[in-house]
């Protein structure tokens, strides 16, 4: 879905649960950039895990 809006994300770390991503494209200065992170990526990791947390890169 991000690439279809001229986005994409980057995997910056993971550290135990916790996941650093980094939006790129227009995603990357999108004004819902964490809307998409908290309720779509994560959202959707914490399906396989739920102590799963995502954090921003700048």
């Amino acid at each position: 879905m991000l690439q279809a809006d001229g986005g994409d994300l980057e995997l910056v770390s993971i550290d135990g649960k916790n996941v650093v991503l980094k939006l790129t494209g227009h995603c990357g200065s999108c004004p819902y950039a964490m809307m998409t992170l908290k309720q779509g990526i994560e959202s959707a990791l914490q399906e396989i895990d739920p102590g799963i947390t995502v954090e921003r890169a700048e």
